[in-house]
């Protein structure tokens, strides 16, 4: 807009010149540029020669956003930071202290936690941190989100639950509930916006199941809904009423921050089907996948139904065998390596792959050893080796006891545990640590080994 007002102004200026010269035969000089005194001739009109490399500047400034996605001629995606091809190296992070659960407030850590693994992710490789939702105190966000890219290079993708948790539920149908949340984000949007760390955003996580079937995580319904006796066609309106909500935020984010794209967090590939009829003004999928050491025809899926660009936001492997019960560094390591090598697969310019990935935050940087049972604090100080969950894909413990075998509290690739002293969580690099900083130092492609029992 700036350059078209300038542009305007000149052109007027150039008109109203009383330096205007003719030739014999009446018409105007059109040709000839020369630099006299600090301004241009431009056909016997000068002009400022501020005005001419402002506008030069200006235009080239305004070019392109900071962080962007490129389509390539052979339809693979690329993520572009300044300009450069940028491969996500991420983790989730949510460092809960030994002790606390997810309502601790580690923003204000005075120990600034974010900074000690802020070292240990630098040495590792990380070059990015994926947060699910930011801190009251937008302030506060903005400190971290700056200290780690200022001293370690580690930019920040920023998410935001949608309402997901509250209670009794996320009422996506309903336009008071709509509202707030929008709201919400865009204040968070607004805040963050031009911090330099800042990589992109996220909206939600798996917030798709509580759409796709009753009795899922979080579920909602409206008056409308339930007036719909065909249970099929319910599931339709409730996945056009999530998806279009998830557009309108989109489009507005899009207006007070062109610089960063957004992505919708989505559980699998469930539902984006209608992703595709209702929110195609996201920019790419952050998918949560748990499929063990393979994604499957995840990418190439993705692309036949809803065709965006996919970051791997939310994947890994717990390194608790549920079976032998004992800790396997191995196995995490073994599963994280093999998933990595698929990611590498599917980058822009593989040919066997799919094209359309952008790289993968893991499941997760520490422990968090609150969650086999939130609501019961005494447990928070205890690393229970409890099994919350199963899962068939993950075949090495699926011979535990009910077949559950997934660990929620030893998804670390950095374990923690209490300091003698009574400071920070000590922190300590499992093997998946190591294994993942090779394999970023120098990707082979080639299939892991099997691991042997």
């Amino acid at each position: 807009m700036s350059i078209i007002i300038l542009k305007a102004l000149l052109s007027i200026w150039m008109k109203s010149s009383t330096n205007k010269k003719h030739l014999r035969d009446g018409s105007q000089l059109e040709a000839k540029v020369s630099p006299h005194r600090g301004r241009f001739t431009i056909g016997l009109r000068t002009v400022p020669i501020v005005i001419v490399v402002f506008l030069f500047f200006l235009s080239g400034c305004q070019a392109r956003p900071k962080v962007y996605i490129k389509q390539l001629r052979n339809k693979d995606y690329q993520l572009m930071v300044n300009g450069r091809p940028y491969v996500v190296k991420g983790v989730c992070y949510n460092p809960i202290s030994i002790g606390k659960n997810h309502e601790y407030d580690w923003w204000s850590d005075p120990g600034k936690l974010w900074l000690v693994d802020g070292k240990l992710m630098h040495e590792m490789g990380v070059n990015t941190i994926r947060i699910y939702q930011p801190p009251e105190d937008l302030e506060k966000a903005k400190v971290v989100i700056r200290e780690l890219y200022e001293q370690y290079g580690i930019r920040t993708i920023m998410g935001d639950w949608l309402g997901f948790w509250e209670y009794p539920c996320p009422f996506y149908a309903d336009k008071k509930f709509r509202d707030k949340i929008k709201k919400e984000v865009l204040e968070m949007v607004s805040a963050l916006k031009d911090e330099p760390g800042l990589l992109l955003w996220i909206l939600g996580n798996e917030n798709n199941y509580s759409c796709l079937a009753s009795g899922g995580v979080s579920p909602w319904s409206s008056e409308e809904i339930d007036r719909e006796p065909d249970p099929q066609k319910q599931k339709a309106l409730r996945a056009k009423y999530y998806y279009s909500f998830i557009n309108e935020i989109a489009e507005e984010i899009h207006k007070i921050d062109p610089g960063h794209p957004v992505a919708l967090g989505n559980g699998e590939l469930a539902g984006l089907e209608y992703a595709n009829q209702f929110a195609q003004s996201v920019d790419l999928v952050a998918c949560i996948i748990y499929r063990g050491k393979t994604f499957g025809i995840l990418f190439k899926s993705l692309k036949a139904t809803f065709d965006k660009p996919v970051l791997i936001s939310g994947f890994g492997a717990d390194c608790y065998d549920a079976y032998l019960k004992k800790e396997d560094q191995h196995m995490q390591a073994f599963f994280l390596d093999s998933q990595w090598r698929q990611i590498y697969e599917n980058l822009a310019g593989n040919k066997k792959g799919a094209g359309n990935c952008l790289g993968g935050t893991m499941f997760e940087w520490t422990d968090e050893w609150w969650k086999h049972n939130p609501d019961s604090p005494e447990g928070w100080s205890v690393h229970d080796t409890a099994s919350n969950w199963s899962n068939g894909s993950y075949y090495y413990d699926i011979k535990a006891e009910g077949n559950k075998n997934m660990n929620e509290e030893w998804f670390g690739i950095v374990s923690i545990s209490k300091d003698p002293a009574g400071g920070l969580d000590l922190r300590t690099p499992r093997k998946a640590y190591y294994v993942i900083r090779e394999f970023w130092k120098q990707p082979q492609l080639t299939a892991a080994k099997k691991r042997k029992r």
